[in-house]
């Protein structure tokens, strides 16, 4: 599953639906919690259960359930978990125990609706309590349907009472950025993708893309998206130019053809595994084979 960019569409409109399916992007979210107004919870969770029936897509079909906790979880899964969907983003865990009990409940769905055991991943939301960011060691040990999790600061601090999350300058404030990290040494912990926060103002292109850039820089490998207009954007920053792709070869080549060389020299600077992985992860992500 490629997750550059994941567009949250909300539940319970069908024409955002229509317009986002077209946009590029390489996963919709398709929200059942913020999105949507408390009177119109049913209402959005039967729309996206049709949806889910639809055509053939390019894109994978996420959905945002809402939180354990909320009386509407369970409510939730029953109609999703059903052939079209391919993974859940799960808001406000405290931990990984909430993530393998919602796994349980999604072996038990798959069965009962024809779902092959085991297609349905889990993406996660992981510093929206005060109760996950203590949590995270238990990351460590790699859950069976996880494939990804990102952060977020607007709950958290709402549970914190903080005034702001933001400095003056537009960065966050430390204890944000505290979770952001946390966030992402987690999903190194775990093995899957960490996925950068949104980036609230969706007319801001040039702050957009700087936003992405430092997220890819410091190791995220996508964004969320509040708006279309955000995906190119998105795409193009997390995706290696051509002249790091063939860098990224020739760091591979040269490492393969001297198998038992720990250091290489290569184009008079050195090189060794950190590179090496560095190249054939950026070569991963665009579906090339680096075995």
């Amino acid at each position: 599953m490629r997750l550059r960019s994941l567009l949250f569409v909300p539940g319970d409109s069908e024409h955002k639906f229509a317009k986002a399916s077209g946009i590029g992007a390489d996963a919709l979210i398709l929200d059942l919690e913020d999105a949507v107004a408390p009177p119109r919870k049913a209402l959005a969770r039967e729309m996206v259960k049709n949806l889910l029936g639809g055509p053939a897509r390019d894109w994978a079909f996420l959905v945002r359930i809402n939180p354990l906790g909320s009386e509407l979880t369970l409510e939730d899964l029953a109609a999703v978990v059903r052939p079209g969907l391919d993974g859940i983003l799960i808001p406000k865990v405290n931990g990984t125990q909430d993530i393998e009990l919602i796994s349980n409940y999604v072996d038990v769905l798959e069965v009962a609706t024809g779902v092959t055991p085991g297609h349905v991943k889990l993406l996660v939301v992981a510093t929206e309590t005060p109760a996950a960011m203590i949590g995270f060691a238990s990351y460590a040990t790699p859950s069976r349907r996880l494939v990804a999790m990102t952060w977020g600061a607007e709950d958290l601090g709402a549970a914190l009472g903080a005034l702001s999350n933001k400095e003056a300058d537009g960065s966050w404030t430390f204890p944000y950025q505290v979770a952001r990290a946390q966030c992402l040494f987690a999903a190194g912990a775990a093995e899957v993708m960490a996925l950068d926060t949104l980036y609230v103002d969706f007319k801001d292109e040039k702050g957009l893309a700087e936003s992405c850039r430092i997220a890819r820089r410091d190791g995220f490998v996508g964004k969320i998206a509040i708006h279309p207009a955000q995906v190119a954007t998105i795409n193009q920053c997390f995706t290696p130019s051509e002249t790091d792709l063939a860098h990224a070869r020739r760091v591979v080549a040269a490492f393969a053809a001297q198998p038992d060389a720990g250091t290489l020299g290569i184009d008079g600077k050195m090189y060794d595994m950190p590179h090496l992985i560095a190249a054939k992860r950026a070569l991963a992500s665009v579906g090339e084979d680096v075995t």
